[in-house]
């Protein structure tokens, strides 16, 4: 029970890309590039197993953007046609590719850094992949001309991956979806069905990643428009509980999220966000124990696994493994209390 783990991505190092930004620029190119994604791989693995943390992630590192990552390697999608759009309900503006043609993957996206990582650690290995509504929601479309329909075939392609990443030995695929916060609708409507597609036919565990954003400005401001209850969650966990997912991955630690509404995710295991990402501030063990505390009332300790409330990408490195060990302590120090 409490098994710790992480939402997806870590910061990386200066030697691959410029650190505490989105969209970084690599510090390399060409076959140095490669070689420095492979070593960054490696490095993120072994800090997290250091810092105790029990199912690991690649951390993300040979990705660019948690999104744009998966794009690279698909026919259809023109880089150089890039526009600036309002995206996640035009909170904040993007410069994103633009959808040209049909969408078919060129290739494995993320073998490498997979199969790395599998034959790297004895742990279990994560994996994320950008779910069908948030892609659709940070790309331009001038092919399609319909979103769920768009969203169908990257839930197609997404599925292709995952199931080779199932083949390879992955534990959990996860499909990060921070778009069902704001399009709470459409994902009754269309967005489970998308998720339930790109998760078909796989035998890993299957989570979906649902929060409020990293830690940055336009986030932020966001956040403190929502008033005094976030209640997001509400209208998208119903639709979750009854779909074939089998994990929620979720923002708890300093958000206004009644814990009352993991009740709605029953038979589900919960992945609870124990760790702030829009904070320099490193949680104490304590701290981290009463937020898991706070969620026992409606998730079992086996169905509870800590975690951080979104990726770190943007953070400072030493800080984010600082709190990475203040995960661990804290599930360590909750699961003694709890006499496990």
């Amino acid at each position: 029970m409490l098994e710790t783990t992480i939402a997806g991505s870590l910061p990386k190092p200066a030697w691959l890309a410029e650190p505490k930004m989105l969209w970084a620029p690599w510090a390399a190119e060409g076959e140095a590039l490669e070689q420095a994604k492979r070593d960054a791989t490696l490095l993120a693995i072994k800090e997290q197993e250091d810092a105790g943390i029990d199912i690991v992630t690649d951390g993300e590192m040979a990705r660019q953007h948690f999104v744009h990552g998966f794009l690279v390697n698909l026919d259809g999608i023109d880089f150089s046609q890039r526009v600036k759009m309002g995206i996640r309900d035009n909170r904040y503006v993007a410069e994103v590719p633009t959808v040209t043609s049909a969408l078919k993957r060129k290739g494995s996206v993320h073998k490498m850094e997979a199969t790395l990582a599998r034959s790297h650690t004895r742990r279990r290995l994560k994996f994320t992949l950008p779910g069908p509504m948030t892609i659709v929601d940070t790309i331009a479309d001038r092919f399609y001309g319909d979103r769920v329909k768009m969203a169908m075939r990257f839930a197609d392609l997404l599925n292709e991956e995952a199931r080779e990443l199932d083949a390879i030995g992955v534990d959990v695929i996860q499909f990060d979806e921070p778009a069902f916060n704001v399009y709470t609708r459409e994902v009754g409507d269309w967005g489970v069905a998308a998720l339930e597609r790109a998760a078909q036919g796989l035998k890993a565990k299957t989570c979906v990643h649902i929060c409020y954003g990293y830690g940055i400005k336009a986030n932020i401001e966001w956040k403190a428009s929502l008033g005094g209850e976030w209640r997001q969650y509400e209208a998208i966990f119903p639709a979750l509980a009854r779909s074939k997912i089998g994990q929620v991955s979720l923002e708890c630690i300093h958000s206004k999220v009644p814990v009352s509404l993991l009740g709605l995710l029953k038979g589900k295991d919960i992945l609870l966000g124990a760790i702030d990402v829009a904070t320099d501030r490193v949680e104490t063990a304590d701290e981290v124990a009463a937020v898991l505390k706070s969620a026992l009332p409606y998730v079992a300790p086996e169905n509870l696994q800590p975690c951080t409330n979104c990726g770190m990408a943007p953070l400072d490195r030493t800080i984010a493994y600082a709190k990475l060990e203040a995960l661990a302590t804290g599930a360590r120090k909750l699961k003694a209390e709890l006499g496990g």
